[in-house]
């Protein structure tokens, strides 16, 4: 009659038996875990505190067929002057106007609503990007 075996053969499920080389892989993946944690932090926060200047695009309205005011809200240092440029898009989705606006006003957040001048028709308008006045 043949013989039952009750426990599984050694070594080919579950554990190895060398204890100090799962140790060490523990080990080493705990570090290149912190590691890679540490890089992404390192990345995340180096991109929000380079930010001097941002915006946002409250909302628009096309006034007329040539202008449309935009309201922009743009946070900055107090001390900082801020460049916002603008686009407004036709219905055909070409271009029909584009314009840098400058903010210097000595607070942290500014509140403001813009005209943009425009060759035809506007149908939306967009904020492009929000930056540092060159030489500030």
């Amino acid at each position: 009659m043949a013989t039952v075996r009750s426990d599984a053969p050694g070594g080919r499920y579950g554990r190895s038996g060398d204890e100090r080389a799962d140790r060490t892989l523990k080990i080493v993946g705990g570090v290149l875990g912190a590691l890679l944690l540490g890089t992404v932090a390192w990345f995340g926060y180096s991109y929000v505190a380079g930010e001097d200047v941002s915006g946002r695009l409250i909302g628009f309205q096309v006034v007329s067929d040539d202008a449309v005011k935009v309201h922009l809200e743009v946070r900055k240092d107090k001390d900082a002057t801020g460049v916002c440029t603008v686009r407004s898009i036709a219905e055909s989705g070409a271009e029909v106007g584009l314009k840098d606006f400058t903010f210097d006003q000595r607070s942290e957040q500014v509140d403001e609503v813009v005209t943009v001048r425009t060759t035809e028709r506007a149908t939306t308008a967009e904020l492009i990007d929000c930056k540092a006045a060159a030489g500030s």
